[in-house]
């Protein structure tokens, strides 16, 4: 796209999945990127594997928690030198671990909201002047469907993204008299190795309420996401799945209620018929 040619984009989350994806379709347009990752070896191996697809802009990149905002911080002013400024941040680090509300601790939600929630906080918080003081950029945060839709087994990784949506409605409006764009993606499913690893752990209530839903690429969410902030959309939902679903949850929310309570009844009723029925004292068996 040349509209992200020669453009200063910062990356978190940018070693894997849709994070690696837009890191390898911006250098490809002539921007110049740094990814940011907590671990250092996948971050080098993503840097080698996009610099190795050519492109006419640059990668780099820095090894950064973003729920530890003193080493974001002190991370800010080297991504800024690095760059020599910054045009566009997108925050997509993110981390989930599926699972009933009973199962999951207080310290899993701790650690779920100082990444997802609180790392978009962070980050956008150490490059707030230099945006305001430039009077124009753009800083994208990669929520998820789930940040406006709940479903069983996600209640620590809705109720965090949840959050991003909210930090982003109020983050727009107070960039906007500074030129500042704001946008926030919802993808759906995606292929990624993040993925891979919340289908091995979901609940069979959430197999059959997602049983359905398909599963994007990280390319094609990634292409999504940059169309989005070239046009300064608030909203991005990849996909025409996504899209449908954005759209009735908005407008008929009680119908997708209903949707999913429906195989969720479903799924339980089958779990029931197959369980043992318990032996009475005295049966000979």
């Amino acid at each position: 796209m040349r509209f992200f040619r020669d453009k200063r984009v910062f990356i978190t989350g940018g070693s894997s999945g849709i994070g690696k994806s837009l890191a390898r379709q911006l250098v490809a347009s002539g921007a110049r990127v740094v990814i940011a990752a907590r671990d250092q070896g996948r971050l080098d191996d993503a840097m080698a594997e996009i610099s190795a697809l050519g492109g006419t802009g640059r990668v780099s990149g820095v090894s950064l928690d973003v729920g530890d905002e003193l080493r974001v911080q002190a991370a800010a002013p080297q991504v800024l030198s690095e760059l020599g400024g910054l045009d566009l941040l997108i925050n997509n680090a993110g981390s989930v671990e599926p699972g009933r509300f009973e199962d999951q601790s207080s310290e899993l939600f701790d650690s779920l909201y100082r990444v997802n929630a609180l790392g978009p906080v962070h980050v956008t918080r150490a490059f707030l002047d230099h945006f305001r003081n430039q009077q124009h950029g753009h800083v994208c945060n990669v929520g998820s469907m789930l940040g406006f839709m709940g479903v069983f087994g996600y209640s620590a990784y809705a109720a965090s993204k949840f959050a991003v949506t909210g930090f982003t409605e109020c983050l727009r409006q107070e960039l906007l008299p500074f030129g500042v764009g704001v946008s926030i993606v919802f993808p759906p499913n995606t292929d990624t190795p993040q993925y891979a690893y919340e289908k091995k752990n979901l609940p069979a209530e959430t197999h059959a309420i997602t049983r359905r839903a398909g599963v994007l690429s990280a390319d094609a969410v990634a292409r999504a996401t940059l169309r989005g902030i070239a046009r300064n959309r608030i909203a991005i939902v990849p996909g025409v799945g996504a899209r449908l679903t954005w759209t009735v949850h908005r407008f008929a929310p009680w119908a997708m209620r209903w949707a999913m309570d429906f195989e969720l009844r479903r799924a339980v009723r089958a779990r029931r018929r197959q369980q043992p029925t318990p032996t009475a004292i005295g049966d000979v068996r």
